[in-house]
């Protein structure tokens, strides 16, 4: 996935570390082969490259690309699992970054290239048969589903490390992480909240007992062309990276996977949007805003408040 791993764990008597680190790398190299876009073998890639028609999948590809499409449907596609083409056109997918100029500044896409990826774009371009488990490819969509991957890898880790008995963990993937229950001494996993370079919050702590956190910001992948920055999160609305004043958004939730692809909707959604829906859903959610001359400041749902206040 382009990015890093780390698990912290309790283990029960007889499981040894070997044993532990092999269970976590087959269980990740399954994602990878189920979901990578970088990977040409996996799952999501082979369809991808798969000429018009249905094709059937495997059962737990069926079941994240329906969630992702569920978030789409609740999020009026704030969530977008299918923006591979508008991924790869501003380079941030497997073709690799944007060209540059004879005078190494890096181009921008034209606006007729945002138009053509945005007409094999779309979630409510799917169609799924769900009697086959089979989803229609209509002719050069390309799913991309590295806004969720992340998040469900790491469910996924816990659920494993729960199996072997290590009840007590902290699964840490690209920054995304999950708790559960307790270190020997009886202390939840803490762990310190991401935050936008420059807030002029103080840092925040929170206790990862079986909760997950992931946050979304403008400054972990981006390009600069023109004197501005474009950050790697798009709206599949416009066809463009997002540029709403949202430095950053932090969620904390049951599972990495919705915390992940929440943080990613709510960064598309804006300061205004965001919070609303949010606070609407009581998601715990943290929003880094900055004005035009840069100045940071947060805004926190109440469901987020109410956390800070139990653990104050």
């Amino acid at each position: 996935m382009g990015t890093t791993w780390a698990v912290r764990l309790v283990p029960p008597p007889g499981l040894d570390q070997t044993a532990v680190q092999a269970a976590i790398e087959a269980e990740l190299d399954r994602i990878i082969l189920l979901f990578s876009h970088w990977e040409p073998r996996s799952e999501l890639s082979r369809w991808n490259a798969a000429p018009p028609g249905f094709w059937a999948v495997s059962e737990p590809f069926w079941d994240l690309l329906n969630a992702a499409l569920d978030l789409a449907d609740d999020t009026d596609g704030a969530v977008d699992p299918t923006l591979g083409a508008l991924v790869d056109l501003w380079g941030f997918g497997p073709p690799g970054p944007r060209p540059r100029d004879a005078f190494a500044a890096v181009t921008l896409p034209s606006e007729d290239e945002i138009a053509a990826a945005r007409a094999v774009s779309g979630w409510n371009r799917l169609r799924l048969n769900r009697e086959a488990r089979a989803v229609q490819q209509p002719g050069g969509l390309r799913l991309d589903l590295s806004g969720i991957a992340k998040g469900h890898a790491v469910d996924r880790v816990s659920e494993r490390l729960t199996s072997l008995g290590a009840v007590s963990h902290l699964v840490e993937i690209g920054g995304e992480l999950r708790g559960a229950g307790v270190k020997p001494d009886g202390r939840p996993w803490w762990v310190e909240l991401q935050q936008a370079p420059g807030t002029p919050t103080p840092r925040t702590l929170a206790a990862l007992f079986d909760l997950a956190v992931a946050t979304s910001g403008d400054w972990v992948r981006r390009f600069e062309a023109g004197g501005r920055a474009y950050s790697h999160t798009l709206d599949g609305r416009t066809g463009r990276p997002v540029d709403n004043g949202l430095a950053s958004v932090t969620v904390l939730a049951d599972t990495a996977f919705y915390a992940d692809a929440v943080a990613t909707a709510l960064t598309v959604m804006g300061p205004v949007e965001g919070p609303a829906w949010a606070g609407a859903m009581n998601v715990a959610a943290a929003f880094v805003g900055r004005d035009a001359e840069g100045v940071l400041t947060e805004t926190v749902t109440p469901a987020f408040a109410a956390m800070l206040n139990e653990g104050a």
